[in-house]
């Protein structure tokens, strides 16, 4: 659905975007993280056709980004819900929906239906006809939210979408972006919020200023740091260390009461490393698996970016 090749973005002698070469797939959630300044926002507004490339390539659909013919049409199959909502504070919010709706040139009926079916699922259909200056930083996202979905685009993109808003709008943010992604819609996140990219991102791309990497969460995990078992003990020596060393593991760490081993494919190993720690008189307590968090991935993977 999203596919882009070398794309490039200079502002006089500064680069924002380097070399970006993309895929990404219809119904797909793309999460975009990547620092302040490391050209997340400008990706969004070249593949919105806002602003001009400067080198490269990139289609949305069957459609060509920077070819003249095809711009509009880009634009009637795409929403997008910017960092700056820029809403008409003196419209109500269904005067705002409506607004947006006619420029998209949905029909009346249509546009009427649509605009209530969004109120009513972000929660503030009663307030439709209340100014939109009136409204809490919450509440103007939500609306800004459905001024990016009030023409039913194929695609949509989310610059910061839960950004600055307290715990309980963004969270009805985040629900309804899960409700969206059950509607397989392609989504373009751009978020600093790892936790909430984990949480609805099929796949996350690293950016700064060229791409980093790109996976999804877990294959990124397994990349920059394998697989490792812990198993906690009652008691920890370096008897019970040695007994697992004999089974073949010898990448692992003793800490405190913990064995953290290196293991290649734990569903298998697993079972063998508990029944060999049983039988030398270990206690086992419980076993998991240690499970680095994406800012653990984004924060190493960034460093490396830089290096």
């Amino acid at each position: 659905m999203i596919e882009t090749e070398h794309l490039t973005k200079k502002f006089g002698d500064v680069t924002a975007v380097k070399d970006l070469s993309l895929s990404i797939g219809e119904g797909e959630v793309f999460g975009f993280l990547g620092p302040n300044g490391a050209g997340k926002t400008t990706t969004v507004r070249m593949l919105c056709c806002l602003i001009s490339k400067t080198e490269g390539d990139a289609r949305i659909g069957d459609y060509r980004i920077g070819k003249q013919a095809d711009r509009l049409k880009i634009q009637r199959m795409v929403g997008i819900l910017p960092e700056n909502v820029g809403l008409y504070e003196e419209l109500t919010a269904y005067r705002n929906l409506d607004f947006y709706g006619r420029l998209y040139e949905c029909p009346e009926s249509t546009r009427r239906e649509r605009i209530e079916q969004l109120l009513r699922l972000l929660d503030i259909w009663d307030k439709k006809d209340r100014p939109v200056g009136t409204f809490s930083k919450g509440m103007k996202q939500k609306i800004a939210v459905a001024r990016a979905l009030v023409h039913d685009p194929q695609v949509l993109f989310l610059d910061e979408p839960t950004a600055n808003l307290d715990p309980e709008s963004a969270k009805t943010t985040r629900d309804f972006v899960l409700e969206l992604k059950k509607e397989k819609r392609t989504i373009f996140l751009n978020t600093h919020n790892l936790d909430e990219a984990q949480r609805i991102c099929d796949r996350i791309g690293i950016l700064k200023t060229s791409l980093v990497a790109v996976d999804t969460p877990a294959n990124l995990r397994a990349s920059l740091w394998g697989r490792k078992t812990v198993v906690y003990l009652s008691r920890l020596d370096e008897r019970l260390v040695a007994v697992v060393r004999g089974l073949g593991f010898t990448q692992l760490e003793r800490v405190e009461n913990k064995l953290i081993v290196d293991v290649p494919n734990p569903e298998e190993s697993n079972p063998s490393i508990v029944e060999a720690i049983v039988k030398a008189g270990g206690q086992v307590q419980f076993v998991t698996e240690l499970r680095p968090s994406l800012e653990d991935i984004y924060l190493k993977l960034v460093g490396r970016g830089s290096a």
